[in-house]
């Protein structure tokens, strides 16, 4: 197999001294390269040299290689003679099988970028090529169960920072010559290798093509993170909503490429991306299609009350406690009212501290140790609550809606759709505080206007609310039973070809 050399590479010198100089000059200063030579040939007069990294090549790889390659480079196969340089080559330009598959390189760029990527490269005296073979042998971390998406019942298998592995993990599911993966590698200093992946027939091609078109726009930079992507390719970096799914879960992967939907993976990290996204997708989990249908179905309406807590509880507080009086009960006004009592702030300016006392208190949790971050944000927040009724702060109902709104966000499957609601609540309460219950209605009809204008990658966010397809539903507000929803994905998402215009007779 040859790796050929562009117009514009540097090819390798015939003399092996030229071509050690110029390693020896690219890897300056780089403790961690081992060079390593070699002779071979007839009275062993002919030189060679190897040149890898000792921190990303295993030692045992090396050695059952150096093995492999003396065995080969001293006797030819049935003959008992030494090999001379010219049969050596031309046994490896025609492909010559051996114990490890070698990759010819043409230029010296290539061979540079080869070591960086954990490879032995070998070096001959009077050839104008080189050996590449693969060698990585870092530690990499064991599949182990999801940590992000838990779930009761199915799989309990996750994916790892390895992006082969990770694919192979997707085609042992998804036994089909139309799953299809394409690797592209990002021109920068760490020349990350990113896969997208996509179930040909059923995903959308004018959604495919838009997607290829961005994606295919990250010809530099740094990309690190599966994450770096989704601002790069989504369609407004400044809007709350996400517009992408992440998933840690091979079988989740599978499931939303049957449902016409593209995967991105980066080497180095273990999530999945999944895009688009849209708003009732973020509202379901993996373990709904584990569950029988009616547990299913009332998690999910569940899910969807929490929503509507997790957005708008502080706002009714503050538009009844302040507007609206006159619609809350005698009784429970009455209690509304002791236990303001003595608060010297309105309920507005009481709700954002207490709201941003409990975002401190949930961001210590994340940033601490996980020993300690668990122990600081339950103590931090039975302390502060109790503390601030007692010192006249924060009313006790105050103190409850408050961990109600951040137990309900607690309920969403997707964390990025948790984190949109915690920035969406405060403008929400504002608007409360403005107008009240007129203030709460103009803001859910802006949001609403929001959500049905977004279109990522040309998909209907809203959808199948907007625009409105009744057959759809059945896999929104309750998970129908799976008699009705297992179809092939050829029938559920392949287009029917266009008609043809029928050629008209000439006259």
């Amino acid at each position: 197999m040859n790796k050929g050399a562009d117009s514009g590479c540097e090819a390798i010198s015939t003399v092996l001294g030229s071509n050690l100089k110029r390693i020896e000059t690219t890897f300056a200063n780089c403790s961690d390269l081992s060079i390593v030579y070699m002779h071979y040939g007839p009275g062993l007069g002919y030189s060679a040299f190897s040149v890898y990294y000792n921190s990303l090549v295993q030692r045992k790889e090396y050695n059952y290689l150096k093995e492999t390659l003396q065995d080969l480079m001293t006797t030819q196969v049935g003959q008992g003679t030494s090999v001379r340089p010219e049969e050596l080559f031309r046994f490896f330009e025609q492909g010559g099988a051996s114990t490890h598959t070698a990759v010819v390189l043409d230029s010296f760029e290539q061979a540079v970028s080869d070591v960086n990527d954990g490879y032995i490269v070998l070096f001959f005296d009077l050839w104008n090529k080189a050996l590449s073979y693969k060698a990585l042998g870092l530690e990499k971390r064991q599949v182990t169960e999801p940590t992000t998406e838990p779930v009761v019942q199915g799989p309990k298998e996750s994916t790892i920072e390895e992006l082969n592995k990770n694919i192979g993990m997707l085609r042992i599911r998804l036994k089909s010559p139309r799953f299809k993966m394409e690797k592209f590698s990002v021109e920068s200093e760490t020349k990350t290798e990113i896969a997208y992946g996509y179930l040909e027939g059923t995903v959308d091609p004018e959604v495919l093509a838009e997607f290829k078109k961005r994606i295919h726009r990250l010809t530099c930079g740094e990309i690190l993170e599966t994450s770096y992507i989704e601002e790069l390719i989504e369609d407004s970096p400044y809007n709350p909503f996400p517009q992408v799914r992440y998933t840690e879960r091979p079988d989740v992967a599978v499931a939303e490429l049957l449902n016409g939907k593209i995967i991105v993976m980066v080497n180095g990290t273990g999530s999945i991306l999944i895009c688009p996204a849209t708003f009732p997708e973020l509202m379901q989990s993996s373990e709904d299609y584990y569950q029988r249908t009616l547990i299913a179905s009332l998690i999910r309406l569940m899910r969807l009350v929490a929503f509507f807590i997790a957005l708008m509880l502080p706002s009714i507080y503050i538009a009844l406690s302040t507007f609206h009086t006159e619609l809350i009960p005698t009784v429970l006004l009455l209690a509304v009212l002791n236990s303001r009592e003595g608060i010297p702030f309105p309920a507005i300016i009481e709700a954002l501290i207490m709201e941003l006392f409990f975002e401190l208190l949930r961001e210590a949790g994340v940033r601490l140790p996980r020993p300690v971050g668990s122990a600081v944000s339950i103590v931090g927040a039975l302390v502060i609550g109790e503390a601030s009724i007692n010192a006249g702060i924060a009313s006790p109902i105050l103190v409850i809606i408050v961990a109600l709104t951040g137990i309900a966000s607690f309920a969403m499957p997707q964390f990025n759709l948790a984190v949109a609601l915690r920035i969406l609540r405060f403008p929400m309460m504002l608007f409360a505080a403005l107008l009240g219950g007129f203030g709460l209605m103009i803001a859910l009809l802006l949001l609403w206007l929001h959500l049905s204008n977004m279109r990522p990658l040309g998909q209907p966010y809203l959808a199948p609310l907007a625009p409105f397809k009744p057959v759809q539903l059945k896999d929104f507000l309750i998970r129908a039973p799976l008699q009705s929803l297992l179809r092939s994905p050829r029938q559920m998402h392949l287009r029917k070809p266009k008609p043809q215009p029928k050629p008209q007779p000439k006259t």
